[in-house]
């Protein structure tokens, strides 16, 4: 018996009218009501930001903490390492020392940058002089002013300057002042803002200043936006967020990535490797006969394998469509 293969030129499939314009409209219409809908009823929050006045107005103490750390070179950013300085190697993954391959590409002295430099430009006579004082000082004195300073913030009732036990700290306790002042008024964000490269608001060195602080911190903590809070796909108070994040954070809620000083890279190494799994399942033995065994496309086209159940099986396994059907032509 003679066979044909069957295609859409032979009418052998039903027909109907589709409106391909009506549908779509239908479905915009449809959307945007409803995003209008869940966006009044339960919408992202509009948390204020955070800024350095803000800042200074909640936790003063914290800014002159922070200061006082960034001249004792032990704050965060101090040690970071590049883009920033060459304080550390950064980040590694195994023997490869990936951050410091990058290099110092955006240099940042935590001391003058983030502390000095804006200070220097208060025009009172005291804090002029406290500058002065500090520039003209070895990195030695300057370093011995500024640990015994942070030190001392660290013994203070709850880290008030005014409850600092006497000692020697030098032109420290005037320029922390001066930083607390400029930052009540709003202008050392400003300061730490303006850049003198090709972008005139780069705000690396004003967040990186915030950051070093615990205020910002405690603000992600409570809204549930740490690491180790699955922050990365929260919106501020756990609303959801990115939900297609969870891959990515997994893995810093779980060891040896949570408790490890590498972990980005690690995590960034181990999702690399999972794209690639991914993108190569196709060519990999034995994952490539996942879908085969599944079967999930006979759940998808359910209907249509209801309605022809005839199929052929083809070399590499599962079942398709049986490409042709008898003639009901006359015979050879």
């Amino acid at each position: 018996m003679a066979r044909r293969v069957v295609t859409p030129d032979s009418h052998a499939f039903p027909t109907r009218r589709y409106d391909l314009v009506k549908e779509f409209v239908t479905a915009l219409v449809v959307v945007l009501v409803l995003v209008v809908v869940f966006a009044l009823a339960v919408g992202s929050p509009d948390e204020k930001a955070l800024t350095m006045k803000s800042w200074a107005a909640n936790a003063p103490f914290d800014v002159v903490a922070t200061a006082t750390a960034e001249l004792a070179g032990t704050s965060t950013s101090a040690g970071y390492g590049p883009p920033y300085n060459t304080a550390s190697d950064g980040q590694a993954l195994g023997p490869l020392k990936l951050q410091k391959l990058g290099g110092v590409t955006h240099p940042v002295d935590s001391a003058t940058d983030l502390v000095i430099d804006p200070v220097s430009t208060l025009g009172d006579t005291a804090t002029q002089q406290a500058v002065a004082q500090w520039t003209q000082a070895s990195a030695d004195q300057q370093t011995a002013w500024a640990t015994s300073y942070a030190d001392a913030l660290t013994k203070a009732t709850g880290g008030d300057p005014a409850q600092v036990a006497s000692g020697d700290y030098g032109p420290v306790p005037v320029i922390a002042q001066g930083e607390l002042t400029l930052a009540k008024s709003g202008v050392l964000t400003g300061l730490l803002t303006t850049s003198s490269g090709f972008y005139r608001t780069d705000p690396t060195n004003a967040l990186l200043f915030m950051a070093d602080g615990s205020y910002m911190a405690g603000i992600a903590d409570a809204e549930n936006l740490s690491g180790d809070q699955w922050g990365m796909m929260n919106e501020a108070g756990a609303y959801p967020g990115q939900p297609w994040m969870w891959l990515y954070t997994l893995w810093y809620q779980v060891p040896p990535f949570s408790t490890s000083d590498n972990a980005d890279v690690q995590v960034w190494a181990v999702m690399i490797l999972l794209s690639l799994v991914l993108a190569c399942v196709p060519w990999i033995p034995g994952l490539n006969k996942i879908p085969h065994g599944l079967k999930l496309y006979r759940v998808v086209w359910r209907q249509w394998y209801a309605q022809h159940p005839e199929t052929v099986s083809v070399a590499g396994g599962g079942d398709h469509p049986d490409p042709v059907t008898p003639d009901t032509g006359p015979k050879n």
